[in-house]
């Protein structure tokens, strides 16, 4: 009898409320209301990146047309990697990247300093460096292909003043690439030099008193202070730039379109070749190699520079 009058006991009686639940760790019930405001955008990662890209990576397999498809495998990139101005334009490729963001860091960075220091027309001066970003990739192109004519061009004209002989900036082999590259980074190193801005205006005004205090010159100030405080600027304008210049074909096409012969080719013309001959499936590999390359370079720097930011 005692025995059922505790169990009877323990029994909620009709008419009562359950307990509610335990509170998750923090105090506040756990609901999954907040997780519906991701949907939408998981919805639209979903449909323009996610089924694009897997897309892509069957279409690669395929020999496809407008109007019908055949699964081949990896003949696609069997044969695209016998493509003659492949090698060419993947060492181009290479070299163009490696040289627009060098180039962005270094005068991206002596940019900033000389921007933020105490010069006259300071806000004018940085609108100016970074108006070039603001204007049409093609329409910078066309403009520079206009100015880099060796006869009727500005450039050599200018140099003809002074008794200098141009050379063929864009037909030249030896110069159509670098021509190019300079032209990249004098329209791109004006987003560099605003991220550094953003970076030197973050560091704290008592370490540069502190410096000066201590007797430290203007160079060991840079050194040792805006330097590795600036460590990520740096890392963001490398990745930025480097992919930017792994994926460059806007200006390339519209300066040179890979002229003169393959010499100024980069992996991205190869494939808009190919997709203007009418080798879509050819084209396809041809961006899924290029996808593979930027992730394989751009993910093992990402985690290196990241990586030495932390033990700094």
């Amino acid at each position: 009898m005692r025995s059922v009058a505790i169990t009877s006991s323990t029994r909620p009686r009709a008419g009562t409320k359950a307990a509610p639940a335990a509170p998750a760790a923090g105090g506040k019930a756990y609901t999954p209301y907040k997780f519906w405001f991701y949907l939408p955008t998981a919805v639209l990662y979903s449909i323009l990146f996610l089924v694009p890209t897997f897309a892509s990576f069957y279409y690669s397999l395929t020999r496809w047309s407008l109007f019908e498809s055949k699964f081949i495998g990896f003949e696609n990139f069997v044969t695209f990697f016998q493509e003659p101005a492949l090698v060419k334009g993947f060492t181009n490729t290479l070299i163009y990247g490696a040289v627009t963001s060098g180039a962005k860091v270094v005068l991206g960075l002596l940019l900033a300093v000389l921007l933020t220091s105490r010069i006259v027309g300071r806000g004018y001066l940085r609108s100016v460096v970074f108006f070039p970003v603001l204007v049409s990739t093609i329409g910078v192109g066309l403009m520079f292909q206009v100015m880099m004519n060796p006869e009727r061009g500005i450039i050599n004209g200018a140099l003809g003043v002074i008794g200098i002989q141009g050379p063929g900036w864009l037909t030249d082999p030896k110069w159509a690439l670098l021509s190019i590259a300079a032209v990249d980074v004098w329209k791109g190193v004006g987003l560099a030099t605003l991220i550094y801005i953003a970076g030197i205006v973050s560091i704290p005004r008592e370490y540069m008193e502190a410096a000066r205090v201590d007797g430290a010159g203007s160079f060991e100030t840079f050194r040792r202070i805006v330097l590795p405080l600036c460590k990520p600027a740096t890392v963001t304008v490398i990745i930025l730039s480097l992919i930017g210049g792994l994926r460059s074909f806007e200006l390339i096409w519209a300066m040179t379109r890979g002229g003169p012969g393959f010499t100024s080719d980069v992996i991205s013309s190869v494939i808009y070749k190919q997709y203007q001959a009418g080798f879509y499936g050819l084209s396809t590999a041809g961006n899924v190699i290029l996808f593979l390359l930027v992730t394989a370079i751009i993910l093992p720097l990402n985690l290196f520079l990241n990586r030495k930011e932390v033990d700094m």
